[in-house]
């Protein structure tokens, strides 16, 4: 029985596993940009290893607030990723800074391929997240300095600071490009645009509501 359990856990493990970034295979695959567009790789090329040197491990910069005037939610984003950060390839990981002004939101958005582990470092945040269907269950907290939540991946989810002072948090995500889909921007600011008898069903709202959201992204 004991032998079934292991071997139900093992390939249990092994599943979950192939559902994220691939395994490294090396020690490092320090990526670099290949010029021929005709040419597409799940990740990045890699540098080659007697080329490669400290800085490619090294990111700098986090310690600098994020502009959180640059937009009408009063929050700003720095995500290092691979883009950012070649030294991440194949490592399945990536991080985040992000600000908040006074009331600031991180409105309703997934990551496609990460998970987050999100840490307060200043001020009064509340978060959660949205189970998929059919129950679309909330869970929500207010989290304060040295609180940790984590936002399974795939699932919608947001950050708000409710205090009256600047909020700073930081996150982990589970790939080296977790991707960003924020709702809002994405059903109302597609491009070309959804068209508005979609969106007007599917929300239960009047045509000039769809065009008024539609205007705003």
């Amino acid at each position: 029985m004991m032998k079934v359990v292991i071997v139900a856990i093992l390939a249990l493990a092994t599943t979950l596993v192939s559902a994220y970034d691939p395994s490294p295979l090396q020690d490092f695959c320090v990526g670099i940009n290949y010029t021929d567009s005709a040419v597409f790789v799940n990740g990045e090329f890699c540098k080659d290893p007697a080329t490669v040197i400290a800085n490619d491990f090294f990111f700098s910069g986090l310690n600098i607030p994020g502009n959180t005037s640059a937009n009408k939610l009063g929050s700003s984003v720095n995500l290092v990723d691979i883009s950012k950060f070649p030294g991440l390839n194949t490592l399945g990981i990536s991080l985040a800074r992000i600000d908040f002004a006074p009331y600031g939101l991180n409105p309703p958005h997934t990551h496609p391929r990460g998970t987050e582990l999100l840490v307060v470092i200043e001020g009064t945040l509340l978060v959660g997240f949205v189970t998929s269907n059919p129950t679309n269950k909330l869970f929500t907290k207010v989290l304060n300095k040295g609180d940790v939540f984590v936002f399974p991946i795939g699932l919608i989810h947001f950050q708000f600071n409710i205090g009256e002072t600047n909020a700073v948090s930081f996150s982990g995500l589970s790939s080296q490009n977790p991707g960003l889909i924020t709702i809002a921007s994405a059903v109302f600011g597609s491009d070309p645009p959804i068209n508005p008898d979609v969106l007007i069903k599917a929300f239960q709202l009047d045509k000039s509501v769809v065009d008024y959201l539609e205007k705003q992204f």
